[in-house]
């Protein structure tokens, strides 16, 4: 036990491994059919293994400029690789080997949060100069530009509110913020005219009342919200949730399983499931302010920001406050890769904490005794 504490931190994996399994109890069938939660509870295994490895081991070489950039030089050739793939359900994001799947894109986003922390880490003092958000905006798109071309516009989003919110952080002033909104308002429209789908145009021409297409493009969204409604206070009770059980609501184990945990904890269930997530968000705000050095700060913040972006999005869609776009709900949505991204994640900043303050006190005990 005295180990476990000094190689883990347990305010940090304690809430992710009671989502992942709240989680893997949403998306069990109870014998009704085929179900996803045995092969998640071995993602989840090894997700966990990869934890205690990470923090276990001595990270601060992620510090290292020649690392971070191999990081990103892997990650865009793995992007452009994945648009060689066959197509699956319309998308090129996935490499598969056999029954085993994984999205680059989740891999991209760790990298991404590796080279910010280190851009900014450097030259945040420096970041009311316009040049810094351009180069660091730079590198955020040509990856997400790879993602856009799969067509992923979920995982798009994921990585534009990645780069604004380490760009909040780092102290960006309000006059730059402004001239960000109108850029962005300007790439949205070039993009709804020349980058979009017809499909995801049709999503989002839905959003704004997908009861008028409840058979067709707005089904999705009407079933989510159907879900989270018929929850009310207490739940309909687990394994009873009839919206996801009886297939009303599509990939209720990945892109709606808050909706489906709505359904079967109710309003009740939907406060410990946000509590859990603020549990863990704000042990991250602790660690971030306590951090060592400012690459292990915004490395930490860059986590938080990419698990808050997931949460918010999955929420808003199952909620009908945002166009249907296919994104998971950190530690519960089925799915191997994007589990293991995360508690990797953890696992690192874990590290960092850890032998930093290590560090600290030796330096301290050689100041005194010299």
């Amino acid at each position: 036990m005295i180990i476990a504490r000094r190689f883990f931190d347990w305010t940090l994996a304690l809430p992710a491994l009671a989502l992942s399994l709240i989680g893997i109890l949403t998306m069990s069938t109870f014998g009704q059919g085929a179900s996803l939660a045995p092969r998640q509870g071995v993602w989840l295994l090894i997700a966990f293994i990869v934890y205690v490895i990470l923090s276990w081991i001595d990270m601060r070489f992620v510090r290292r400029t020649s690392l971070v950039l191999t990081v990103y030089g892997v990650a865009f050739v793995l992007l452009a690789l994945v648009l060689l793939m066959h197509p699956v359900m319309g998308a090129s994001a996935w490499f598969s080997f056999g029954p085993i799947s994984f999205q680059p894109a989740d891999f991209a986003k760790l990298a991404i949060i590796m080279l910010l922390a280190k851009y900014l880490s450097r030259r945040h003092v420096e970041i009311g100069d316009f040049r810094h958000i351009i180069v660091s905006g730079a590198y955020v798109l040509g990856l997400a530009a790879l993602i856009l071309v799969e067509p992923d516009m979920g995982n798009t989003m994921i990585f534009a509110l990645l780069w604004l919110g380490m760009m909040f952080v780092s102290g960006i002033s309000k006059k730059h913020l402004a001239f960000l909104g109108i850029i962005a308002i300007l790439a949205g429209s070039v993009l709804w005219f020349e980058g979009l789908k017809p499909y995801q145009r049709t999503r989002i021409i839905s959003f704004v009342n997908p009861a008028a297409d409840i058979h067709g493009a707005g089904y999705n969204a009407y079933q989510a919200k159907i879900a989270v409604g018929s929850g009310e206070f207490l739940g309909k009770g687990i394994g009873y949730g009839t919206q996801s059980k009886l297939r009303f609501l599509p990939e209720y184990q990945t892109d709606f399983i808050f909706a489906a945990y709505a359904e079967e904890w109710g309003f009740f269930g939907v406060v410990l499931l946000l509590s859990l997530y603020g549990l863990l968000f704000t042990r991250l705000v602790q660690i971030a302010r306590e951090a060592a050095t400012n690459f292990d700060a915004f490395f930490t913040l860059g986590v938080l920001i990419l698990l808050a972006a997931h949460l918010a999005i999955h929420v808003g869609i199952s909620l009908g406050l945002l166009p249907v776009t296919g994104t998971t709900i950190p530690f519960m949505s089925s799915g191997g890769s994007h589990l293991v991204l995360e508690f990797a994640a953890l696992g690192i900043i874990t590290s960092l904490a850890r032998h930093s303050r290590a560090a600290t006190r030796d330096l301290s005990a050689n100041e005194y005794l010299g």
